[in-house]
């Protein structure tokens, strides 16, 4: 993903996650907020919970991967944040997938 399409500082993903819109998956959690520019960035928060570095690591490759094959059908102006739940590190990839896009539509971020 590129790195003008990723959050990186931690006040970004703070006020992300203090906005109000929220929804949940048993694999993930999303949350988001209108931001000011032409495109969307993502964050990714993996906890410890997952796993060790390299489970956590893994499922961070693998959901911005599923990010990055959503992005362009994804209405812009927006600051997603994706949080990993433990499932993750277990699921298949075509669910993860799947998962990202009922998200998605939950959250009517899909382009009609």
């Amino acid at each position: 993903m590129q790195r003008r399409l990723r959050l990186r500082r931690g006040e970004d993903f703070q006020r992300v996650r203090q906005g109000k819109s929220s929804w949940s998956h048993p694999l993930l959690i999303l949350t988001l907020i209108p931001n000011t520019l032409t495109h969307n960035r993502y964050g990714i928060i993996t906890t410890r919970r997952l796993g060790g570095a390299v489970v956590r690591n893994r499922a961070r490759r693998r959901l911005r991967e599923a990010i990055r094959c959503w992005h362009p059908r994804i209405i812009p102006g927006h600051d997603l944040v994706f949080i990993a739940r433990p499932a993750v590190a277990r699921c298949p990839y075509p669910a993860l997938l799947k998962a990202v896009e009922t998200l998605l539509q939950r959250a009517d971020l899909l382009l009609k």
